[in-house]
């Protein structure tokens, strides 16, 4: 890359996600003001702004899927839908005044590490380059739509839409829909599809563990409360927090609990489904926990509407006129829903990214991404991650793990403004000490327990859950242990000589 001339950001921020307008606020509420947020987008929101299919929701509490330091009293139900949460995080922005800070359109393809003067060197898609001391990478996991290797699948004459690229002018009115996916995205869409369409036909690879969802509107009386009385939200989200908690001991590790959650997911599907030949097609043959979980209280009676079929033949391939299954039925149809999630990312990165001596970041996560405590790498100095390796929560709010991640990587980057630094740089003893714990762990934990998962990468290797409880993942990252890190003061800046006139 070539440097430019202007005086380098003190921070770049790549993503303006939930991730990113969290770490804007937190710099910004730390004195630090020189950064800049790089979005590729038109607008901020990054999942939540991208997935707007019908139906699309949190199955985690509101109250819980929020930042402590960003307390919102007007939440609607106890689950919010997706307009909801894009809403609070436009409201995070205007209320923190961070939005002169956010630069929309601005696509990062790469960044290179420049060892001579500490830092990061950041190409952006049509608008050159700008050089930052520190970068906090916040581009997220869930960002490319994932397409299922099916064969034939771009034959398909009629209309394709996938779930996290919704097209809101078709017409489902009277059409033939197919749905390729039962995961945490489906059991949302379904419903509303089956409220539309002519008919619609569940293409299901493997049944889930579906557990009611409870979702109660928040009266006019509660919000007062939480408006005027802050403490009683802080109480409210502390009871979440440690209800779900407590739920790691079913869902994390393979317990007598485990049992519990499988007993009330059985009930839920015999209390909805009547007919024994359909419970016992969507009755998993794992433990709970080892795929998400599925909150619903929707899904299986959609799939017993007059207009709804499940299938559960294999997809042999993708047909022009439909779906052909493995039995040989061809299922005609004028419109493929793909609700098959995301290309989450387990080997490489989401930008090409050079770090000293030339290191290439993906090339050293091609058998499986790992960074001490999800959040730095060792090589790459003066470089923050977000919701990085084996941070993610199999059991609580991605917003709790996410929020201790940015506190983290603020006080990181204030050592290298405060003490002047060059380089703050993880040690790679300490990483792969980190690293070697945290994979003996996972092996006893039900992500590992042997279904597939996107969790996992194709040969078993878990890069993305954290095998414990929020609160242990939350207390090692209370504060930066310098003993873990290199530090590498700037060069002494060194006034010019003027030589004297006798």
């Amino acid at each position: 890359m070539t440097t430019t001339s202007t005086a380098p950001l003190d921070v770049a921020v790549i993503g303006a996600g939930f991730a990113g307008i969290g770490a804007a606020i937190r710099l910004r509420d730390r004195g630090i003001t020189n950064f800049a947020v790089f979005e590729r987008g038109d607008a901020v929101g990054g999942t939540w702004r991208d997935n707007t299919y019908p139906g699309a929701a949190c199955d985690i509490p509101s109250r819980l899927y929020s930042y402590s330091f960003a307390p919102n009293p007007d939440w609607s139900h106890t689950y919010s839908g997706s307009g909801e949460i894009l809403g609070y995080i436009d409201s995070m922005v205007a209320k923190s005044g961070i939005g002169p800070y956010i630069r929309l359109r601005h696509y990062v393809t790469g960044m290179e590490f420049d060892e001579s003067t500490g830092t990061w060197e950041i190409a952006i898609e049509g608008s050159g380059e700008v050089r930052a001391r520190a970068v906090v990478l916040a581009s997220g996991p869930l960002t490319e739509p994932g397409y299922p290797d099916i064969p034939g699948i771009d034959s398909f004459a009629g209309h394709t839409i996938h779930s996290a690229r919704w097209d809101h002018d078709y017409d489902f009115a009277g059409k033939r829909v197919a749905v390729i996916g039962t995961g945490a995205s489906a059991v949302q869409i379904i419903p509303e599809l089956v409220e539309r369409a002519g008919s619609v036909k569940v293409f299901q690879r493997t049944p889930g563990w579906v557990l009611p969802r409870v979702n109660r509107r928040t009266g006019a009386l509660a919000k007062e409360l939480y408006r005027h009385v802050p403490g009683a939200q802080t109480l409210a989200r502390q009871a979440w927090f440690y209800g779900h908690e407590s739920v790691a001991l079913g869902v994390v590790w393979n317990t007598p609990l485990t049992r519990v959650v499988e007993l009330v997911g059985r009930a839920q599907l015999r209390r909805q489904v009547a007919d024994p030949w359909l419970r016992r097609q969507l009755t998993p043959d794992f433990r709970a926990g080892c795929k998400r979980l599925l909150m619903t209280d929707d899904y299986y009676p959609a799939l017993q509407r007059e207009n709804c079929k499940l299938i559960t033949w294999p997809i042999a391939r993708i047909a022009p006129d439909g779906i052909r299954t493995a039995e040989g039925i061809e299922h005609r149809a004028d419109c493929i829903v793909f609700a098959t999630g995301f290309e989450v990312s387990k080997t490489g990165t989401p930008i090409p990214i050079t770090g000293r001596d030339g290191r290439v970041l993906a090339d050293e996560w091609r058998r499986g991404a790992f960074a001490y405590r999800s959040v730095a790498v060792s090589g790459y100095p003066n470089l923050f991650l977000t919701f990085g390796p084996n941070s993610g929560p199999g059991h609580n709010s991605a917003l709790v793990y996410m929020e201790s991640q940015i506190d983290y990587l603020v006080q990181a980057i204030g050592l290298i403004l405060d003490r002047d630094l060059r380089m703050l740089e993880v040690r790679r003893d300490r990483q792969e000490r980190y690293n070697a714990a945290i994979q003996r762990k996972l092996g006893a934990t039900t992500w590992n327990s042997g279904c597939r998962s996107w969790y996992l990468t194709e040969d078993g290797f878990n890069a993305t859950m954290y095998p414990g409880f929020a609160t242990q993942y939350r207390n090692q990252l209370r504060e930066v242990d310098l003993d873990d890190y290199t530090l590498v003061a700037a060069e002494p800046r060194i006034a010019p000589r003027v030589a004297s006139v006798s």
